[in-house]
């Protein structure tokens, strides 16, 4: 079988892509798609599932098998596909609105459940799609449609959520860092059990717009002024940067892979099934 190159996961006849001007959303996109084909994935053997939103618009451009799924629901079809099937490679791509608002307590869950799933939520700090409403990641004192005096409420940090609840690979990076962003990616998706990986993206036509950044280009700078790294974050008083956007990778430890638990007791299940069938008919 050939080499598969990036863009043989690319559903080229569905070009240009959706997504407004400025949006992050295709920086992701080719990030892992070029994460694909350095692990050669078979696309016969990858499903791709989303949910609803801009972000849950990616899965029109993958030349994989893919799931389009309902809102906020995204991982709760994966994990399905993924028990219905071991051996596919299931990726779920979600944005904060459907992965972390309405979708929240699924993420918590499959952190929990620690099936082999890999997670890669967008996070441009609003739902985009729909009009510009505040998320569960909208940073507090910021405006959107729905906060235009302010938003009052503090932000989810997805990836401390994801990590305190059982992932074994969790990171954080942003779209002016795609080679890192990239290499979370290929890890992530090599990783056995729930793994996750945020990727940061404000959205220019409704987040920066309503907070003083009209171009993506500012949002990019604002993004790099905001963003310090683990590392440097460890080494300082958490006063110093508990505004700030820390990238990097937060955990990623050896975990036994949930997904083999399930398939026994589904196979005691099936026997259980049997033998009272067998009983009746007896």
């Amino acid at each position: 079988m050939p080499e598969m190159k990036y863009d043989d996961y690319l559903v080229k006849s569905r070009m240009p892509l959706f997504w407004c001007s400025g949006c992050g959303n295709g920086i992701v996109l080719g990030a892992i798609l070029r994460a694909f084909a350095k692990l050669q994935l078979d696309r016969h053997n990858t499903v791709v599932v989303t949910g609803i939103g801009c972000w849950g618009k990616a899965d029109d451009y993958i030349n994989t098998n893919t799931f389009h799924g309902t809102h906020g629901r995204a991982l709760g079809f994966a994990t399905g596909i993924k028990l219905a099937n071991p051996e596919l490679k299931v990726i779920a791509l979600m944005g904060d609105g459907d992965g972390a608002t309405i979708g929240g307590n699924h993420l918590i869950h499959a952190a929990r459940r620690n099936v082999d799933i890999t997670a890669i939520v967008v996070n441009n700090f609003n739902y985009g799609m729909t009009g510009g409403q505040y998320s569960g990641t909208t940073l507090e004192e910021t405006y959107t449609t729905t906060s235009q005096f302010g938003h009052i409420e503090s932000a989810f940090d997805l990836c401390r959520l994801v990590e305190a609840a059982g992932a074994p690979y969790v990171a954080r990076s942003h779209v002016l860092n795609v080679i890192q962003l990239e290499g979370f990616i290929t890890e992530a998706i090599r990783k056995k059990g729930f793994s996750f990986v945020e990727a940061l993206s404000p959205c220019p036509t409704h987040y920066g717009r309503h907070n003083g950044m009209k171009t993506a280009p500012k949002m990019m700078q604002w993004i790099k002024e905001n963003a310090i790294t683990l590392k440097e974050a460890e080494k300082k008083p958490q006063a110093e940067w508990e505004n700030k956007f820390v990238i990097g990778k937060f955990t990623d430890k050896e975990s036994v892979d949930y997904s083999t638990r399930y398939e026994a007791v589904m196979a005691l299940a099936e026997a259980s099934v049997s033998k009272g069938v067998s009983e009746r008919e007896g």
